[in-house]
């Protein structure tokens, strides 16, 4: 086995604390084990006047870590789970998923404690299709507007008043050490993370057996198989940057205790199903089918199609 490894990362301040997260866990579980990173711009990094769903998606964040990989450059790349496509390149694995950090959505706003309690006609900033939908549904008096730009970028506006308030994941800010930032954590019932939220993927090149195993030290059994049920609807469903759909597994009592909740909504909110079910730990993509199929049943199908009209 090698004894060091080179982690491709973009160089947002995010992706580089998730990325230094990933070497200090790699460096104490394996002794001896030399971790560097290789820093990236990527398209996603450099467009940011235009919508993510209008100019590629997600995928744009990890092209070029992808090349890096497949050149012999870096042995892994770190991600955020839920910016990584449903289904990666050929040539390409995920080799561990990370426990999962708080999955919910936070407000963050100088002005307000609460969605609740802002006015109507306030200004939110969201980036995320999802995150408007779902809000647009439970507080039509509010304007959302997308806001682009890495999580500082994203305070900076705020903090300009180009907003009221702003929705970013809560495990963005916990990990940049803004927790003080946020006003109040948006309960998973009223806005639903997007599949695997809060996660933390280490993606290598398929046929890489040794950097495969030294990653899967980190692989976290309990989070990947969550991860799996939700990250199978959104296969099931094309889910993408342009598809308002959320999906979150968690663990309950009982005989089968992996519990996954989804929804589908058109971009306003207005048109919305949801379905959820109980499943095992050895059956998450099962158990994905089976909300997917639910999904569509209730016109899943429908909802999706009337968004590329």
């Amino acid at each position: 086995m090698s004894e060091s490894l080179i982690i491709a990362t973009r160089e947002s301040p995010l992706a580089l604390a998730q990325a230094h997260h990933v070497k200090a866990e790699l460096e104490s579980v394996i002794p001896g084990l030399a971790v560097t990173l290789l820093g990236m711009t990527t398209r996603g990094d450099q467009i940011l006047d235009k919508p993510l769903a209008k100019v590629g998606g997600k995928g744009l964040f990890i092209k070029e870590l992808e090349v890096a990989l497949q050149d012999g450059r870096a042995h892994l790349a770190v991600h955020s789970l839920k910016d990584v496509p449903m289904v990666l390149p050929k040539g390409f694995a995920l080799a561990a998923i990370l426990p999962r950090e708080d999955a919910r959505d936070a407000f963050v706003s100088s002005r307000y404690e609460s969605l609740a309690a802002m006015p109507a006609g306030a200004v939110a900033g969201t980036s995320s299709l999802r995150r408007a939908a779902v809000l647009k549904r439970a507080y039509p008096t509010l304007d959302f507007k997308p806001v682009r730009g890495n999580v500082n970028t994203r305070l900076a506006k705020l903090d300009a008043g180009e907003f009221d308030a702003i929705i970013l994941a809560a495990a963005g800010l916990i990990r940049l050490g803004f927790s003080d930032r946020i006003r109040a954590r948006i309960p998973i019932e009223e806005s639903l993370p997007a599949p695997g939220q809060a996660a933390l993927g280490i993606e290598i090149v398929a046929d890489d057996d040794d950097t495969a195993d030294l990653v899967a030290e980190l692989d976290h059994a309990p989070t990947a198989i969550a991860c799996t049920a939700e990250r199978t609807v959104s296969r099931l469903l094309g889910g993408s940057c342009e598809l308002p759909l959320g999906a979150y597994a968690d663990w309950v009592d009982g005989e089968r205790p992996l519990r996954l909740r989804a929804f589908v909504a058109n971009l306003d909110g207005s048109e919305y199903v949801t379905a959820e079910a109980l499943g095992t730990p050895d059956a998450p993509e099962a158990l994905g089918e089976e909300v997917a199929a639910a999904l569509k049943a209730q016109g899943a199908d429908r909802i999706i199609a009337s968004l590329s009209v």
